[in-house]
């Protein structure tokens, strides 16, 4: 049997190795005692906590905490894992994770209170790390879907047989598995731009002579890459199918610089057939145009006797463009692709004269909403694809509701909700993101989920404008 020296021995040896705080207080809350673990965590020694208050570490709008904690003490409870946040001696806010019980003297009269605060700050930032990173899935992944499902409307509208939807679908597909591969292969850090258009352009029988291209090492961040992929794919199905790779002669060349952070792209096609201006624009035309205008830039094509060009210029972003001098390597290409045809049925049209602004980064579900707008008979405005167009577009233009993705290049939209709701314009969310990943001040908002259908935006949008035919305000 041990006795009391020898017990108090252990038990001093165990409170002073913890590296848990252990701190013990007065009914008054003054601490009293003070381990080297309390030290670790909240930086005071015990010379300069020890009868000192307790509320030294408890932040001014979590004091009332204390009074709850004192309460439940006197009435002889224990506090078990309570979480909460307290102050360091450095001014820092830690999480902690506390342990409070009452201590009573030798007659059994409540004397103080011993704390054991665990240090929860790893814990806590793990916890937001994980869901951070699961809304992001969740976005992207309902992004994907989103896209996938912007092809498939885009390419019915624009092919009347189904034996070329089949291949046009399909080959569309394929470019975007192509680019996730090689995106997932650096972790989704990036793409190097040549390894983009070889990925992309080299497939099929073509002699190597006939595509060249050339230019300085440019790296894209993930979400350009995805939208170079596809208008890679879209300029290299064309050239085959209709320009310079359709005829033996024929033959490409890509080039490309960069300008104070601009991406400088020219497709050149010669020698195939002579090259005029479609009666009517395709699908693949208008995604090459789409994709450039949603990252701010532009894509702008001449249609000479001699053959097509294509000018595209890209903002790249500041911190991810990394740009060598290094010059290029020759190589070839070629892609699969069909011709495009007939419409798909029309949505019943419920959105007659409204003028929708439409707020969205990717540009295939982009012109899926605008398809879906003008097929009820609405107007576009826009679309916008950065915070900055749509602050502008807000401003100048003249809107009955806006449809907003929730997140923009990575980027919170709270500031386009805001001016949304300053100018009385009513809005939907379209995002991959649930209801936890809208702007909190607006998370109450009508919120239609990726991927869509044409009928569910245009009923949100319907019911959302529609009071006896008049456009309703929004009130928050």
């Amino acid at each position: 049997m041990q006795n009391t020296s020898t017990d108090r021995a252990w038990l001093a040896a165990i409170v002073g190795s913890s590296d848990d705080a252990i701190i013990s207080k007065t009914l008054d809350g003054i601490v009293t005692s003070w381990n080297r673990g309390a030290t670790r965590i909240f930086g005071y020694l015990p010379e300069e906590i020890i009868g000192q208050p307790i509320l030294r570490l408890i932040p001014l709008e979590l004091r009332d905490e204390e009074v709850e904690i004192l309460s439940k003490l006197k009435r002889g409870e224990r506090v078990e894992h309570f979480e909460t946040v307290r102050l360091t001696k450095d001014g820092r806010l830690v999480d902690i994770s506390l342990t409070i019980s009452p201590v009573h003297g030798e007659t059994g009269d409540l004397i103080g209170a011993s704390k054991i605060a665990r240090d929860i700050t790893e814990q806590k930032k793990a916890e937001k790390t994980r869901q951070l990173l699961l809304n992001e899935l969740n976005h992207r992944v309902k992004n994907m879907l989103a896209s996938v499902q912007g092809i498939v409307q885009g390419t019915l509208r624009n092919t009347s047989d189904p034996a070329q939807f089949v291949d046009s679908f399909s080959g569309r597909i394929q470019s975007l598995a192509r680019v996730h591969s090689l995106l997932s292969m650096s972790t989704w850090y990036g793409a190097d731009l040549r390894e983009l258009i070889r990925d992309q352009i080299m497939r099929g029988p073509v002699d190597e002579s006939r595509l060249t291209a050339w230019g300085p090492t440019v790296h894209l961040e993930p979400q350009m890459a995805l939208h170079i992929a596809l208008m890679l794919h879209e300029l290299g199905t064309n050239s085959l199918k209709y320009g310079a790779l359709s005829a033996p002669a024929g033959w490409i060349t890509v080039s490309w610089t960069v300008v104070d952070a601009v991406l400088n792209l020219q497709w050149v096609e010669r020698g195939g057939p002579p090259a005029k201006a479609p009666a009517k624009r395709g699908f693949g035309s208008t995604l090459v145009e789409q994709s450039a205008k949603t990252v701010g830039g532009k894509a702008l094509v001449v249609w000479e006797s001699e053959g097509v060009t294509w000018q595209i210029t890209l903002p790249l972003p500041g911190p991810e463009a990394k740009i060598a001098a290094s010059r290029g390597s020759d190589w070839l290409d070629t892609t699969v692709q069909a011709k495009a045809g007939a419409r798909s049925p029309a949505t019943p049209r419920k959105l007659s004269g409204r003028r929708l602004l439409v707020i969205e980064d990717e540009p295939l579900v982009a012109l899926d909403l605008i398809a879906c707008i003008e097929d009820a008979d609405g107007v576009v405005v826009g679309p916008a694809g950065s915070e900055k167009h749509a602050l502008q577009l807000i401003e100048t233009e003249t809107v009955d509701a806006a449809l907003l993705d929730a997140n923009l290049h990575g980027k919170p939209v709270d500031r386009i909700a805001a001016a949304l709701t300053g100018r009385n314009i009513p809005f939907v969310f379209v995002s991959g993101h649930n209801r936890d990943g809208l702007p909190a001040p607006f998370a109450k908002m009508p919120l239609v989920g990726k991927p869509f259908t044409h009928a569910q935006i245009v009923d949100t949008v319907g019911n959302l404008l529609q009071r006896d035919g008049n456009v309703t305000p929004l009130k928050l």
